[in-house]
C-alpha cells in the first residue's frame, strides 16, 4: 500500500505516469477507500484495476482474488475476497464439515494442488490443521484456515475475521466476526471493527468502530434486529477511517475510548442500581446494563419469581408478569413501587383448614403410599454451624412459612389444615450426626431416614440433619420436605431465609424474615372459586386430549410394547429406568439466550420445539401429546403476590405440539425457525400457562367427569430452570447432592410411561443442559429411550446453530397470520438488500 500511495503522489506531480499502471494487487483492508476515491475521480478512464487477493502461507500464499470495480473499491474493499484461484477449491463449512448456505458464516477451508503438505517436524499441528477432504478425490486433504467467511449474493467470498475471535462477556460466548458481519451489512457502513474493551477493571464491554455515515443509535437498533442484547455493542464509535499499523493491520491500541451508550449506560437512580445488581445476582452474570433484557440474558419464569422475591426483600415491588412485560432494568424500575405502597393479608390468614389444590388432588389419584413423597436438598455448611444456631434458624423458617406446618387430618388429601405458629418444634425436627471421611454414604443413609420419618397425618412435613465432619471440615446439611409443602421454586425462598435466620442466630439476634404477602391457604381457597369460572376452557382441553384427533400413542404402540398401558400395580417407581445426558455449554448457551431473544420466545419454547421434532420423528406421527409441568404461580388474581410463598404450586396440563415437517439433514435451517415459531404459538394459545386444566379436572365436579374420560398422555416434560452447581462454598449445593436419591416410595404408581426432567446447571465452563429420562421398565428398554434422548439433543444442537429469528402473531397487537408476518419480513429484507452496497 505504501508503494502505491507513493506512486499516486508521483502521478500527481508528473501527469501521465499512471498510464502504464494497469493492475494494483493488494491484501484486505490495506487500502484507504478515501484515497482510492480521489484516484478514481482524477482518472475515470485510466485508473488501474484493483485486485484484492486473500492468501495464507499454508496454501503457497494466494487463495482467492477479487477484481473490484470503482463502487466496490471506494465503498470499502476489505471484506470482499472473491473466488478461489484455478488450482484451489475453497469451502465454507460449519463445525460438522458441512457446506453452509449463502449468507451464513462458516470457517474457510482450502483444498487442491496449492495446499502444502503440513508443518515440518510438527505432526500434531499438521493433523489439527490439515484434514481429510470429503469433497475431493480419495486421499485428498484440505487446510483449515481458522478464518470466518460467507458466500455473498454475487457468489463471491466475504472475509469476516478470525474464528478464534471468540470472547466471553457476562458469561456469554460471542464471535466478534458475527457482530461485525451484521453491522457491515448496514447500507451506510463501509468498514467495521468490533473489539472488547476493559477501560475499567472488571468492566468488559463490546465496542464497535465503524467507518460510514450511520449514527451509533441507528447501528445499535440495526444490530438489535438480528442479535440478542448481549451481542449488541455497548457503544458504537463512528470514525473517518480505521487506524492501521504500518503493515496495514488494524491498530487496536489507536482505537479511541468510547462514550458508552445504550446497554452500557450506567444506572441513573438508586432503583436502577438496585435492579442492575439483582439482575446480575439471579442470572449469575458479571454485569447488567440498564437496557439489558432479562430473558435475553438467560432468564426464565422460575428465575423471574426469584427476582421478584429478592426485589421485594429490598423494598421494591413488582410481579412476575411485569418481568415478562417490562424486561429491562429501565422498564422495570419505571413500573415498580415501594414496599410500603403494597398491602399484605392479615396476620394469621394462612392458618386453618384449606382445600386441596389441583396438584394435591392429582397426587391423591396415584395408587400406592405417598407418606414419603418428598424433595431433598443437600448443602455444604461451615464446620461451626452449631446445632443451637441451626435449630433457631429452622424454627424461624417453620414459623414464617405456614405450609411447613401442614397436617393431613383425613384420608388422602382431605382434612388439610395449617397448624398455628409454634405447633411444630424445630428441636424435634433437627438432628446432628457425626461423620468422617467421604460423606456420600452418610447422605444416602440419613436422607432415607428423613424420608421415612415424614408423617403428614402427624404434621411432620420437615426433617433436617446436620452431618458434622469436625471442627476443620465443612459439613453437610440435609433438608427433606414433603412434596405437599414444597416445590422447586419454594427452595429458592426457603434456603435464603434459612441462611439469613442462621446468620442472625450467630450474631445473637432474633431472626426477622421478610413477610409473606399472600399465604398458600389464601391461594388454595381462591383456586376453588376460580374452578367454577373456567368452564369456557373445557372445549380446549377435550380437543387437546382427543376430540377425534389421533393421540400420540393410542396403545403405546408408537412408544413401547404394543397393546399395553401403565399398570399401577406393576409399573411403579421401583421398576423405573433412568438415563441422564448433558449438553455442552456451546450448545446450551444459544438455547438459553440467543434463540429465545431472536424469536421473542422463552427457553421452554425452544426446548419443546426440539423435543417435538424428536418425538415426532421417533413415533412417525405429526403431532406430539404430552403433559407439561409449570411452576403454577400464575398472576390470575389481582393483589395476590406469591413471590414469597412456599408450597406446592406445580401445574400439570396436556399440550399437543406440531413442529411441522422437519429436514433432519439441515436442522439449523428453515426447519429450526419453523419449529420454534409453531411451538411457541401453540403454547401461547393456552390461557395462563395451563392452570385452568387442573382446576377443571380436579376441583370442578361438573367438568371433572368429562375430562376423566380421557387417558393422560404417556409422555411428560418438565424444565426446572437454571440452578447453581456445587462450588465448594458454604451454603451452596453439596458436591454429593445426587446421593440423596429420589423422594417417593418404590411401590407408588408411575404417573407417566416416559418422563424427561431438564435443568440448566451453571458450571465454571458455562451453562450445561442436563436431562434425566425416566421410564416404565416393563414398557421400554434403555436402548429405545436413548434413541429418543439422543434425537432430542441432536435437534437441540441443530436449533442452537440457527441464525434466524422473527416475530410471531402473539408478539403483535393486531390480527395477522404467520404467513403475512414472514411475507412482510421478506419484503423488508429485499428492500435492505437493494440498498446494500456491492
Amino acid at each position: 500500500p505504501s508503494a502505491f500511495y507513493q506512486f499516486m503522489r508521483a502521478e500527481r506531480e508528473g501527469p501521465g505516469v499512471g498510464l502504464a499502471l494497469r493492475y494494483v494487487i493488494f491484501g484486505g483492508e490495506a487500502l484507504d477507500p478515501g484515497r482510492l476515491g480521489d484516484w478514481y475521480d482524477r482518472h475515470p478512464e485510466t485508473a488501474p484495476v484493483l485486485v484484492n487477493m486473500y492468501g495464507i502461507t499454508e496454501t503457497t500464499v494466494h487463495v482467492t482474488y477479487a477484481a473490484l470495480d470503482r463502487e466496490t473499491a471506494v465503498s470499502g474493499v476489505g471484506s470482499v475476497i472473491g473466488v478461489g484461484i484455478p488450482d484451489l477449491r475453497v469451502y465454507v463449512l460449519d463445525e460438522f464439515l458441512c457446506p453452509v448456505p449463502p449468507g451464513v458464516v462458516g470457517e474457510l477451508y482450502v483444498a487442491g494442488a496449492g495446499v502444502a503438505r503440513g508443518y515440518a517436524g510438527r505432526a500434531a499441528l499438521t493433523a489439527e490443521r490439515f484434514v481429510a477432504d470429503p469433497f475431493g478425490p480419495g486421499g485428498g486433504r484440505m487446510y483449515r484456515s481458522g478464518d470466518l467467511a460467507r458466500w455473498g449474493r454475487a457468489g463471491r467470498l466475504e472475509y469476516l475475521g478470525r474464528a478464534d475471535q471468540q470472547v466471553k462477556i457476562r458469561g456469554f460466548r460471542i464471535e466478534l466476526g458475527e457482530v461485525e458481519g451484521v453491522l457491515v451489512r448496514h447500507p451506510l457502513v463501509a468498514e467495521v471493527a468490533v473489539v472488547v474493551r476493559e477501560d475499567r477493571p472488571g468492566d468488559r464491554r463490546l465496542v464497535a468502530y465503524v467507518v460510514g455515515t450511520a449514527t451509533p443509535d441507528a447501528l445499535r437498533a440495526w444490530a438489535r434486529e438480528t442479535l440478542p442484547d448481549y451481542m449488541v455493542p455497548a457503544a458504537v464509535v463512528v470514525l473517518e477511517a480505521l487506524p492501521l499499523t504500518a503493515n496495514g493491520k488494524l491498530d487496536r491500541r489507536a482505537l479511541p475510548v468510547p462514550e458508552v451508550t445504550g446497554s452500557g449506560r450506567e444506572p441513573a437512580t438508586d432503583r436502577e442500581r438496585l435492579l442492575c445488581g439483582l439482575f446480575a445476582e439471579v442470572l449469575g452474570v458479571e454485569r447488567v446494563g440498564v437496557e439489558d433484557g432479562f430473558f435475553d440474558l438467560g432468564g426464565d419464569s422460575i428465575i423471574a419469581i426469584q427476582l421478584v422475591a429478592r426485589a421485594r426483600q429490598a423494598g421494591v415491588v413488582f410481579g412476575p408478569r411485569d418481568v415478562f412485560r417490562y424486561q429491562s432494568v429501565r422498564e422495570l424500575a419505571a413500573v415498580a413501587v415501594e414496599e410500603q405502597e403494597t398491602q399484605h393479608e392479615p396476620e394469621g390468614a394462612g392458618i386453618g383448614p384449606l382445600p386441596a389444590t389441583p396438584i394435591m388432588a392429582w397426587l391423591d389419584g396415584l395408587a400406592g403410599p405417598a407418606d414419603d413423597f418428598s424433595q431433598t436438598v443437600v448443602l455444604q455448611v461451615p464446620p461451626d454451624l452449631g446445632l443451637d444456631h441451626l435449630t433457631v434458624a429452622v424454627q424461624a423458617v417453620l414459623d414464617r412459612h405456614d405450609v411447613l406446618r401442614l397436617r393431613v387430618a383425613g384420608p388422602g388429601v382431605s382434612g388439610l389444615e395449617v397448624m398455628a405458629r409454634g405447633a411444630v418444634r424445630a428441636a424435634e425436627q433437627v438432628r446432628r450426626v457425626e461423620v468422617g471421611g467421604d460423606p456420600a454414604g452418610a447422605i444416602v443413609e440419613q436422607a432415607e431416614l428423613l424420608r421415612s420419618g415424614l408423617d403428614p397425618v402427624a404434621g411432620r412435613m420437615v426433617g433436617v440433619v446436620w452431618l458434622d465432619a469436625g471442627p476443620e471440615v465443612s459439613g453437610r446439611l440435609i433438608l427433606t420436605v414433603h412434596h405437599l409443602a414444597v416445590d422447586g421454586v419454594s427452595w429458592r425462598i426457603l434456603l435464603p431465609d434459612l441462611f439469613a435466620a442462621w446468620e442472625a442466630a450467630v450474631r445473637g439476634a432474633v431472626p426477622e424474615l421478610a413477610p409473606v404477602p399472600t399465604s398458600f391457604r389464601t391461594w388454595a381457597h381462591r383456586l376453588q372459586d376460580e374452578a367454577r369460572d373456567r368452564t369456557a376452557e373445557l372445549d380446549l382441553w377435550t380437543r387437546t386430549l382427543g376430540d377425534g384427533t389421533t393421540r400420540l400413542a393410542p396403545a403405546l404402540g408408537a412408544f413401547g410394547t404394543q397393546g399395553h398401558r401403565l399398570d399401577p400395580a406393576v409399573d411403579t417407581f421401583g421398576t423405573q429406568g433412568h438415563l441422564t445426558l448433558e449438553l455442552p455449554p456451546e450448545v446450551t448457551e444459544p438455547l438459553l439466550a440467543r434463540l429465545p431473544a431472536a424469536f421473542h420466545a422463552r427457553v421452554g419454547d425452544v426446548l419443546l420445539a426440539g423435543l417435538a421434532l424428536a418425538v415426532s420423528r421417533w413415533t412417525g406421527q405429526d403431532s406430539v401429546l404430552l403433559d407439561l409441568e409449570g411452576h403454577g404461580r400464575e398472576e390470575i388474581f389481582p393483589g395476590v403476590d406469591l413471590s414469597r410463598t412456599v408450597g406446592w404450586f406445580t401445574t400439570m396440563y396436556p399440550v399437543r405440539l406440531d413442529p411441522g415437517q422437519a429436514d433432519w439433514a439441515d436442522l439449523r435451517g428453515p426447519t429450526a425457525g419453523r419449529a420454534i415459531k409453531r411451538v411457541k404459538e401453540q403454547l401461547r394459545a393456552i390461557p395462563d400457562n395451563g392452570i385452568g386444566y387442573g382446576l377443571l379436572r380436579h376441583l370442578n365436579p361438573a367438568t371433572a367427569a368429562e375430562l376423566s374420560r380421557y387417558p393422560v398422555p404417556e409422555l411428560a416434560f418438565n424444565y426446572l430452570g437454571r440452578v447453581e452447581t456445587a462450588t465448594g462454598a458454604d451454603w451452596s449445593p453439596a458436591p454429593e447432592s445426587d446421593a440423596a436419591g429420589g423422594g417417593h416410595a418404590a411401590d407408588l404408581a408411575l404417573p407417566h410411561a416416559l418422563e424427561v426432567n431438564a435443568v440448566t446447571r451453571d458450571t465454571p465452563d458455562g451453562p450445561r443442559l442436563r436431562a434425566t429420562w425416566s421410564w416404565a421398565g416393563r414398557l421400554f428398554d434403555e436402548e429405545r429411550v436413548r434413541e429418543l434422548a439422543e434425537a432430542w439433543f441432536t435437534a437441540l444442537t441443530g436449533l442452537s446453530l440457527h441464525t434466524g429469528g422473527g416475530l410471531t402473531p402473539s408478539d403483535l397487537m393486531v390480527s395477522i397470520s404467520q404467513e403475512e408476518i414472514d411475507a412482510f419480513a421478506s419484503e423488508l429484507d429485499a428492500e435492505w438488500s437493494a440498498r446494500e452496497p456491492a
